[in-house]
């Protein structure tokens, strides 16, 4: 059955976001349809292969888009909502993919590079930001200000101003996909999380694991759009 392959197990570096991607993508194309009662926790723990944290903060993500509601007591539980209204297509949705593509392609060799030439000023400035986006609480625009920062503050890390231009104008591009879906606290504060390991990476001088994450983030990333992009 099409349902039994929503809840297939997930296995990835990236299950919280391919969970999200999962749940977001049927929920869209009404494979759950509105009204649909998601299985006991547990259950959907066992099926998806996954820890009841990542379940939990995938769901509670998914509420907080207004994909899934939840209602407490007898006859309660996890409920998807609503369709949500559609927006048109535009150009930034149509080609999101290749947007990524490019970002990944960037902005992997930036994070390679800037575990090899970053200088401790640079890491430090890094760091400060990763305080920024942890303390951003419910201000997006503060968070998503600080994350471009931090990107592009990689990319100048490296000491190649083509690779600042080419990491600015990616940033650019994710940023009119981004002001499309939802932003719940558990996504980004997941993301920064990865933030703050790519600073590890460059503290130790450790390009390969700098790579690998940032590979994870930004697959990550796109996991996010594809379940909450409409």
């Amino acid at each position: 059955m099409i349902v039994d392959a929503v809840f297939a197990p997930v296995q990835s570096t990236t299950a919280f976001e391919e969970t999200l991607e999962r749940l977001g993508t049927a929920i869209k194309l009404e494979l759950l349809p509105p009204g649909t009662r998601l299985p006991p926790e547990r259950d959907l723990c066992e099926q998806l292969g996954i820890a009841r944290s990542t379940l939990r903060q995938a769901l509670t993500a998914l509420v907080q888009s207004g994909h899934l509601h939840a209602v407490r007591g007898r006859g309660g539980g996890t409920f998807v909502a609503d369709a949500p209204a559609q927006i048109a297509a535009r150009s930034e949705l149509v080609d999101w993919r290749e947007r990524c593509d490019v970002r990944l392609a960037v902005e992997v060799g930036v994070a390679y590079l800037a575990a090899e030439r970053a200088e401790p000023a640079a890491i430090d400035l890094l760091g400060d930001l990763v305080g920024e986006m942890a303390a951003s609480d419910d201000d997006f625009a503060a968070y998503r200000r600080a994350d471009v920062r931090f990107h592009v503050g990689l990319a100048e890390a490296t000491g190649s101003p083509a690779l600042v231009a080419a990491t600015t104008e990616s940033q650019g591009a994710m940023t009119d996909l981004i002001s499309y879906i939802a932003h719940p606290p558990e996504v980004l504060a997941w993301s920064n999380a990865q933030h703050a390991r790519l600073v590890d990476c460059l503290i130790k001088r450790d390009p390969a694991l700098a790579m690998k994450v940032m590979a994870d983030h930004l697959r990550g990333t796109e996991h996010v759009l594809a379940g909450l992009l409409p």
